[in-house]
């Protein structure tokens, strides 16, 4: 006896383990349960796919198997793919967004890390200021290579602060504070 049943099986293009169960009823009949079961699929939701269960002699099933279980089998073979290419992209998602997560807070961090030590400068160099040392305070306030976004406000502090070091005084510091 010659059949092409595993022929027919390979053309269906499946991806997963087709399971077959072949349980004899009444009368001579036959009851045909046919699931697919693909383990790459990380989906649970594939559980809930009911087996295709056919019933009828042996004759009718040797006539009409394939024609029923093609379409349903192949459309769950599919389905079962798609989920799991849903998962791997939700994934993707997943680790994409707890990367730029990630990187929004690296780069918060460095931004505050950097608006204290430009506030450090500023304040250092107020403090040198208040005791009349102008040109260690000069000196501490941040480049403007540093911070371009304060580049204004930095040439503006730098040049209160070289105005009242630069100009000499014939009477000295006090009787320039006292003008």
């Amino acid at each position: 006896m010659n059949t092409n049943f595993f022929n027919q099986i390979a053309q269906m293009d499946l991806q997963g383990d087709l399971h077959l169960t072949i349980t004899k009823g009444v009368e001579s009949n036959l009851i045909v349960s046919v699931i697919l079961q693909n383990e790459q699929c990380g989906d649970n939701a594939k559980n809930i796919i009911p087996p295709l269960n056919l019933r009828g002699t042996a004759e009718e099933l040797d006539n009409g198997f394939f024609e029923k279980i093609t379409t349903p089998i192949q459309t769950a073979s599919g389905l079962m793919v798609d989920m799991e290419g849903f998962m791997k992209q939700l994934e993707e998602a997943k680790k994409q967004s707890a990367m730029e997560k990630e990187k929004a807070d690296k780069n918060k961090k460095e931004q505050e890390a950097k608006d204290k030590k430009y506030k450090d400068g500023m304040g250092k160099a107020d403090e040198l200021e208040k005791e009349g040392k102008f040109r260690e305070a000069w000196m501490k306030v941040p480049e403007i290579a540093e911070f371009p976004e304060k580049a204004d406000e930095i040439r503006r502090r730098k040049t209160e602060l070289s105005d009242k070091f630069s100009a000499p005084s014939l009477f000295g510091t006090e009787q320039q504070q006292n003008v």
